[in-house]
């Protein structure tokens, strides 16, 4: 019963693999050859050529800030959490209390 069940769920994995390959088969026969956009394939000198790369200079920087910002955040994170736990540390129960 635990063999038939292995070869059920075998053949059902090789289906799957076979299909999996026969599509890919297809997107890469099936695919037309593509030309550069005209800022990528035009003049490097170009003022169009010279703003794209600018765009992305500037993109890069709004990512590298938002990563700079995360790592802000997790540091006072860190910071706090430490005051807190020295804070915590300083309390001491009294001996003896009420009765």
């Amino acid at each position: 019963m635990k063999d038939s069940r292995q070869q059920v769920t075998g053949s059902r994995h090789r289906g799957m693999r076979m299909l999996v390959v026969l599509s890919a088969v297809c997107c890469l026969l099936s695919a037309v050859s593509v030309s550069a956009c005209p800022v990528c394939f035009g003049d490097p000198n170009s003022a169009m050529t010279k703003g794209a790369s600018n765009g992305i200079l500037f993109l890069l920087g709004i990512i590298g800030i938002v990563q700079i910002g995360f790592i802000a955040l997790f540091v006072t994170f860190w910071r706090r959490a430490r005051a807190m736990r020295r804070r915590r540390e300083s309390f001491h129960l009294i001996e003896g209390g009420a009765h």
